[in-house]
């Protein structure tokens, strides 16, 4: 995975951000970039080749908004956690061996209509 660090992108708060299979990371959370946030970009990186990566994205953004509309958190990092493909990335990312034994579209068995009351 290309890794490109950058002075101000991502956005503050932020510490990388894959975009089309590059990972974006802030100079100042280089100490962050570890064998785990590699493995959870590049299991987006998977996610976005087998949606060819623009549909990738709209249906990323358009799972967002549904959950923004039908969630309660008032965090927006609790939301970001339950789009299916961060769901599949953060609950497979310390299984180094998860890429090669992961089948297509895996992130569809996050999909789901879940109950948001806590």
């Amino acid at each position: 995975m290309k890794i490109v660090y950058t002075k101000n992108f991502p956005f503050k708060g932020y510490a990388a951000i894959n975009l089309f299979g590059i990972l974006f990371v802030r100079k100042d959370c280089k100490d962050q970039v570890d064998d785990q946030m590699i493995n959870h970009e590049s299991i987006h990186s998977a996610q976005m080749k087998e949606m060819l990566w623009i549909f990738f994205y709209l249906w990323y953004g358009i799972e967002y908004l549904i959950i923004l509309i039908a969630s309660p958190h008032t965090n927006q990092k609790d939301e970001y956690h339950e789009i299916s493909f961060e769901e599949e990335a953060y609950n497979n990312e310390n299984n180094p061996n998860y890429l090669s034994e992961r089948k297509h579209y895996a992130w569809t068995k996050y999909l789901s209509i879940k109950s948001y009351k806590k």
